[in-house]
């Protein structure tokens, strides 16, 4: 069973984050207390303090680090920032906005769980437009109500998904501005970058449409949820500062990316302070596994999901690492690089998460937990 494993001896001293879920809430531990974080973006207006700025406007300090690495390769902060700019050059274009700034128009755009939604969502904030991301598995039906509910003025799609949401933006009326799968092939220069009037150069983000997430629609027709580029970036700030977020951090990425946990915690944060973020097309117990026990750099570091994955993997455990040689091999490899350990019974199938540093060996290990 995975619980003869992932109870493995940390004997460092420990700074511990343990967010509520469902309500829970769990003492911090260590040195500093931790405040309870809530789920999702806060639509109310809240005090923040310093400038308020977009994660794209951060990307060229990170220069050649790189930012994603996805099934079509690896991407630098220079790659997604230079095809973003690119992209909202389109966008403007087809939009007729010579000024470079959309103010606030919605784009709504379809993408894989890779560089280019990244892509997407900067070129639309670059536009001066609000990101409204759908969700690839969601019926025609349902991507036309959001489409047209967000009162969109464009489709990004990239080429797997242009034939199918054609027909759908043609009968809203509606264009389509078909999207290349982004490649780290060094086409667009510098020069392309400062060519172009772009909203980049906006003084004030802070009260800014940013995105537009859509509830799940438990009880009613999913409804879209406004949030400012001021609430978005005191969420991130908020959990890069809590999660004490590095550089060095390589988060494993597998969420969908239509609702705040993929889109926030798991992918803005990593982008925000220049770390690496691995992305799987979707969700493989298979591959995660692998990717937790491959020996090839970069190795994770970071990696949170919600109970139904823990659990998935807890299954795909029990059934293919039953034997003590690979038990053994398998509490080694982790080991050495983080330690997992089930959440008590209220929350059966989450699991916390241990991130080491060889910087910070020997001295403090830090504590982390899902938010679903």
């Amino acid at each position: 069973m995975l619980g003869s494993w992932i109870f493995c001896h940390v004997n460092l001293p420990m700074r511990c984050l343990v967010h509520g879920v469902h309500r829970w809430r769990w003492p911090a531990c260590g040195r500093r207390n931790v405040g309870h974080f809530r789920k999702g973006v806060h639509t109310t207006r809240t005090p923040f303090s310093g400038r308020v700025t977009p994660v794209f406007t951060r990307a060229l300090a990170f220069g050649d680090k790189i930012a994603i690495i996805d099934q079509n390769g690896e991407h630098t902060y220079r790659d997604l920032y230079t095809q973003s700019v690119h992209l909202s050059q389109q966008i403007c274009e087809v939009l007729r906005c010579s000024s470079g700034d959309l103010k606030e128009e919605r784009i709504s755009f379809l993408c894989p769980n890779d560089a280019s939604y990244v892509i997407a969502q900067w070129a639309s904030w670059m536009s001066g437009g609000i990101a409204v991301p759908l969700y690839r598995k969601y019926p025609v039906r349902e991507l036309e109500y959001f489409i047209q509910d967000s009162q969109s003025s464009l489709v990004i799609a990239t080429g797997e998904y242009v034939r199918d949401i054609t027909p759908s933006a043609e009968k809203l009326g509606i264009p389509v501005l078909p999207l290349v799968n982004s490649s780290s092939d060094g086409c667009i220069n510098d020069k392309t970058v400062e060519a172009f009037p772009l909203a980049t150069d906006c003084p004030e983000w802070k009260e800014r449409g940013a995105m537009i997430i859509y509830t799940s629609g438990t009880t009613g027709r999913p409804k879209g949820v406004l949030s400012t580029h001021q609430n978005v970036q005191a969420v991130v700030t908020g959990l890069v500062d809590k999660w004490e977020w590095t550089k060095e951090d390589v988060i494993l990425h597998v969420l969908p990316l239509h609702h705040v946990h993929g889109v926030v915690n798991k992918l803005l944060c990593p982008l925000w302070v220049g770390a690496t973020c691995i992305m799987l097309p979707e969700f493989s117990p298979q591959k995660v596994w692998e990717k937790f026990l491959s020996p090839r750099a970069p190795r994770i570091s970071i990696f949170m999901a919600v109970p139904t994955i823990y659990s998935r993997l807890v299954e795909h455990y029990d059934r293919h690492f039953s034997q003590p040689s690979v038990q053994d091999f398998v509490r080694a490899t982790c080991g050495t690089r983080f330690c997992f350990s089930p959440m008590t019974r209220p929350m059966a199938g989450c699991l916390l998460l241990i991130k080491n540093h060889p910087s910070r060996m020997g001295s403090q290990s830090w504590l982390q937990s899902t938010d679903v």
